[in-house]
């Protein structure tokens, strides 16, 4: 299992577009299982309405929880999404 910790810096956080990005990516990795933790609320990465609804902002601290086949690809690929484009 890996995780990643990221602070949101786009002050809009996880909104639509970044969103569907997020899931985009998350999809790639059919083996993995791959969440969303902010604060007490966990989701899952490959779902849009999960990952929108758990209302990440700017500042926000998120923690990306992967587990599978390919995990250590997939964390990777998530640390680098979130590094580009929150």
């Amino acid at each position: 299992m890996k995780t990643v910790t990221y602070v949101l810096q786009d002050p809009l956080g996880i909104h639509a577009r970044p969103a569907g990005q997020l899931v985009k990516i998350a999809m790639l990795w059919k083996d993995c299982d791959i969440k969303i933790t902010l604060n007490d609320k966990t989701v899952d990465a490959k779902r849009i309405i999960g990952v929108i609804q758990l209302g990440a902002k700017g500042g926000n601290t998120v923690t990306f929880t992967v587990s599978g086949e390919g995990e250590e690809e997939a964390a990777a690929a998530l640390e680098e999404f979130l590094k580009s484009n929150l």
